[in-house]
């Protein structure tokens, strides 16, 4: 009995996502046969449940739009998830630690014993990597309200604080992505014609404008890939106390999605561009641009340049036999 109510439960929680799945989907996801999984389903039907069968190509079973599922419906990986999540949440929001400490334990207060021993079976600590460079957390109000304008498909006003005095920017917002611990808006900025990834710790919303628009098909296809080819996203050197830069034979796009973390790259043609990144010494900083397997030229500043002579000295010395 347990066994089918643990079950019944994980498929109250797959339909909670809002999809449309057949019975084999669904059987393939609880690890059972489409027999079982339509007398779970009959079992929800009895408790009160609303799931609709839908016919036809696409068709398959879910959860009735008047159905609410209960406050809490988790099984123990998403219990899991759920306290990863809340606890890690403070690095990248700011002003939000005490709401999420609070959600925390109000899941866990709501959770059956079960899934609350998963939950609190262990507490998460963040450590800086430095090679990320985190933007400062952000606040949750500028998040919100972003969000709030790329969900409902209206256009957004920003004050963007880029490399010199801050703009006002009329944009239509399609997308939120978090890389390398930073979090950026994929945005189409119609007066200048062109889709821009913007650091979100740099813009600043206005007053709601209400003004619908239509999505545009994302460049990649992909806000993500967007994200990482786009050489202009708003990144800032980090200050390390090494630092120089070099003209690489690569276009920028490809150096943009592999330039460590604290680098900028900056589009020069078609095939090249120039990258400034910083390292914990000369030769380290020798190292990383050879990394990128490309022609390197106008290395500054000049201890970078004795750096790779000297990489080229231990090199040769380590080839020779014997």
């Amino acid at each position: 009995m347990a066994v089918t109510s643990a079950r019944t439960l994980k498929l109250l929680s797959i339909f909670g996502i809002g999809a449309t799945l057949t019975a084999g989907e669904l059987a393939t996801r609880l690890g059972t046969s489409v027999r079982t999984v339509r007398r779970d389903i009959g079992t929800l039907r009895d408790l009160g449940y609303e799931i609709e069968a839908v016919r036809g190509v696409g068709g398959g079973y879910r959860l009735g739009r008047a159905t609410r599922l209960p406050p809490v419906v988790f099984d123990e990986d998403q219990a899991v998830a759920t306290a990863v999540a809340l606890q890690t949440v403070p690095t990248v929001l700011s002003g939000i630690r005490e709401n999420a400490a609070r959600a925390l334990a109000t899941l866990h207060q709501a959770m059956p014993a079960r899934s609350r021993v998963h939950a609190e079976a262990f507490t998460v600590s963040s450590a800086r990597n430095y090679w990320e460079f985190p933007a400062p957390p952000i606040d949750a109000g500028i998040v919100r309200a972003v969000g709030s304008a790329i969900n409902r498909q209206h256009l957004l006003r920003v004050d963007y604080t880029g490399d010199g005095e801050p703009v006002t920017l009329t944009l239509e917002p399609h997308d939120l992505v978090v890389w390398a611990a930073r979090w950026y808006l994929v945005a189409f900025d119609p007066d200048a014609d062109r889709w821009r990834a913007m650091r979100v710790d740099r813009v600043e919303p206005r007053l709601p404008t209400h003004t619908p628009f239509v999505r545009r098909d994302i460049p990649h296809g992909d806000p993500v890939a967007f994200v990482m080819t786009a050489h202009d996203r708003g990144d800032a050197a980090a200050e390390w106390q090494c630092r120089g830069s070099a003209t690489l034979a690569l276009p920028a796009s490809t150096v943009a999605q592999f330039a460590p973390g604290g680098s900028t790259v900056g589009y020069d043609t078609e095939t090249t561009c120039r990258l400034t990144l910083g390292a914990w010494s000369w030769p380290g900083l020798a190292g990383l641009l050879l990394t990128f397997d490309a022609d390197i030229t106008d290395v500054e500043p000049a201890e970078l340049r004795q750096a790779l002579h000297s990489l080229r000295t231990r090199i040769t010395r380590a080839l020779r036999p014997g």
